[in-house]
């Protein structure tokens, strides 16, 4: 079995960030993804084998929404009620 190199993925095409970079690509701060794991409202896409938590394009395009909806209005908590009621059972 072959190692992955840290931050490989399983899709070749598939480009993972650290939370520093996907915080800048999406135009946050670090500080503001970090809150956003902790409270919920995002997961990271996968974990490196060190552990590190990664991010792709569709967790960046979330922290993205997270930013525009709460800058619009919506307190965090009624973003991460939003989010929640999107999963189906």
């Amino acid at each position: 079995m072959n190692a992955k190199k840290k931050g490989a993925s399983d899709d070749p095409g598939k480009r993972y960030l650290r939370i520093g970079q996907a915080a800048e690509a999406a135009s946050v701060s670090k500080q503001s993804v970090q809150y956003y794991l902790l409270v919920g409202l995002l997961d990271p896409a996968k974990r490196s084998e060190s552990g590190q938590q990664l991010f792709d394009n569709a967790s960046i395009e979330r922290i993205k929404l997270i930013k525009k909806l709460n800058e619009s209005g919506y307190p965090l908590r009624e973003i991460r009620d939003i989010f929640l009621d999107r999963h189906p059972d």
